[in-house]
């Protein structure tokens, strides 16, 4: 006799494989960060240079807050890393060399070329080494200068210029065509460098803090509201220095100076992490 078929004699059906989603809220706030760097790229073609650095420091915002939210949400993903890099390279590389371009360096021909390119270029340089270090970096520091750091340096300059009362355009040869030209440089030479930058990414949201913390937040807001833009440029300028400074102490103090944490496996890649 026959024996009856039982369910395990059915032919299986297959299954057809999940599709991947994209997260809606941190890619979104990526894309606010990546068209606030666009409109100050126009704005800045437009001559309205003030409000291309206003763009830029709200793409620097929306940068802070993506990641935060995609960890709060429990929504990271591989593609939402990508993004962020990718806008991060428009948002801090490209479009502040642009801008500084167009607003001092221009004039000066060929020679101009130099800084923007040396910005773009160590932007690109610093987000690549970034991707790959991050799982052996001391999170504590920064790598170099990090880029939306050294976006802030070279736009808080043009803002700081042209917010002046008396401010009629950056002349050739002027000292801020030739501030524009130091800073840029040293801002995309920075991001490469091995010197330690604070994250202030490892602190205990927990812990409670003395009442004169509070207090010198408010004057730090207040000092800030009463002039953004040197301030914030002020502000940028001791933060761009401060990596130069642990660095020479921790090599004063014959302590280790990199930032690296792990040692890695990889000997194309080992010098990514020295």
């Amino acid at each position: 006799m026959t024996p009856e078929p039982t369910e395990d004699d059915e032919p299986s059906v297959a299954v057809r494989p999940r599709r991947k989603g994209i997260y809606a809220l941190p890619n979104a706030i990526t894309l606010g960060a990546l068209f606030s760097a666009f409109y100050a790229i126009v704005m800045a073609m437009n001559g309205r240079f003030e409000v291309a650095c206003v763009a830029i420091f709200a793409a620097a915002v929306l940068d802070s807050l993506d990641g935060r939210v995609a960890r709060m949400t429990n929504t990271q993903s591989a593609f939402g890393e990508q993004m962020d890099s990718l806008s991060d390279m428009v948002a801090f590389g490209a479009a502040p060399a642009l801008i500084v371009y167009m607003w001092a360096l221009k004039d000066m021909g060929k020679p101009g070329w130099i800084p923007a390119f040396v910005y773009i270029a160590g932007a690109a340089l610093r987000l690549a080494r970034f991707n790959v270090n991050i799982g052996v970096v001391d999170k504590r520091y920064f790598q170099g200068l990090p880029s939306p750091a050294a976006a802030a340096l070279v736009i808080g300059l043009i803002w700081a210029v042209v917010d002046q009362k008396d401010y009629a355009g950056v002349r050739q040869g002027s000292w801020e065509a030739w501030a524009a030209y130091g800073i840029t440089l040293f801002a995309g030479l920075s991001m490469v460098t091995n010197a330690p930058f604070y994250s202030f990414k490892v602190f205990d949201r927990r812990r409670s803090v003395p009442f004169v913390v509070l207090v010198v937040i408010m004057l730090g807001i207040g000092l800030a509201a009463l002039d953004p833009s040197r301030v914030l440029f002020g502000a940028f300028c001791v933060y761009g220095l401060s990596g130069y400074v642990i660095y020479a102490w921790r090599k004063a103090k014959g302590k280790p100076v990199s930032v690296i944490s792990t040692s890695t496996d990889e000997p194309d890649e080992r010098g990514l992490h020295q």
